[in-house]
């Protein structure tokens, strides 16, 4: 399937990505997502930028459906740290069990999609293993902003569904993991934004809170998803990664023109 003529355009999302690069070693990205096993990708850093406005109320509010009936968010509040240190708690108010120090190893700010709110504390789900661990910070810690893009992905008809507001705006054709590398399924969210300066991975690749089930490591990295270009143009819309997403080199050129770090992808 081919993506749709309409571009979508760019609306309703308080965060948006600002090219502003700083060259680094991505030793954090990717789970093996290229054609060959290559090592993790060498990498300048699109940074993105917070707008001040806070969003009222963190919980996301249910759009349209995505593959199989599942729901999108119409809203997704996303948590900005602004501290030099963040302590993350199991319980709300609870002793600290893990401090994170912004921003990443990429240099991208600190993110986290945000799960509910209780007065001063904030559930947020935690870009760790295993897969869909979530904490509680501390509201003063971060800034709230607010974004009506949402992905979903596909892993039986590789396909990747861009909404906004929960409506769906564009479908554009992926390659999701093979059978011994599964893309793993589950709610996440974009943690960071890179640009690669070596082949394999296209002009932009998004780093996913989600890790590999099958390989712990990968080109000296943790395992951890990506949302990328590609070399390999034929890959494209078949099971052929190591579990990253790959899309055409236009169709992530675009999404990472529009998509602000802490947008919801939700792989099925």
């Amino acid at each position: 399937m081919t993506k749709h003529d309409a571009t979508p355009t760019r609306r309703r999302s308080t965060s948006v990505p600002v090219v502003a690069f700083t060259a680094i070693v991505a030793a954090v990205l990717l789970a093996g997502c290229s054609s060959t096993d290559e090592t993790a990708p060498t990498a300048t850093t699109p940074a993105a930028t917070t707008s001040p406005e806070a969003s009222p109320s963190p919980a996301p509010s249910t759009g349209g459906s995505g593959d199989a009936g599942t729901p999108v968010p119409a809203s997704t509040t996303i948590a900005t740290a602004d501290v030099a240190r963040i302590s993350v708690s199991s319980t709300p108010g609870g002793p600290t069990t893990t401090v994170l120090e912004p921003p990443r190893p990429s240099g991208t700010p600190l993110v986290f999609r945000v799960v509910e709110q209780r007065g001063d504390d904030i559930e947020v789900d935690l870009a760790q293993r295993p897969n869909g661990s979530t904490g509680w910070v501390r509201a003063s810690d971060v800034t709230l902003n607010s974004t009506s893009y949402a992905l979903v992905v596909s892993t039986s008809s590789n396909e990747l569904s861009l909404f906004d507001a929960g409506a769906l705006v564009d479908t554009y054709p992926a390659a999701t993991g093979t059978g011994g590398t599964p893309t793993p399924l589950g709610d996440f969210y974009l943690t960071e934004l890179l640009a690669p300066t070596n082949e394999g991975y296209g002009p932009y690749a998004y780093g996913l809170s989600a890790f590999s089930d099958v390989l712990n490591s990968f080109g000296g990295g943790p395992g951890q998803i990506g949302l990328h270009g590609t070399d390999d143009a034929a890959s494209v819309g078949r099971s052929a990664s190591h579990g990253c997403i790959r899309l055409l080199d236009a169709d992530i050129t675009t999404l990472a023109g529009m998509l602000p770090l802490g947008t919801p992808i939700l792989i099925r």
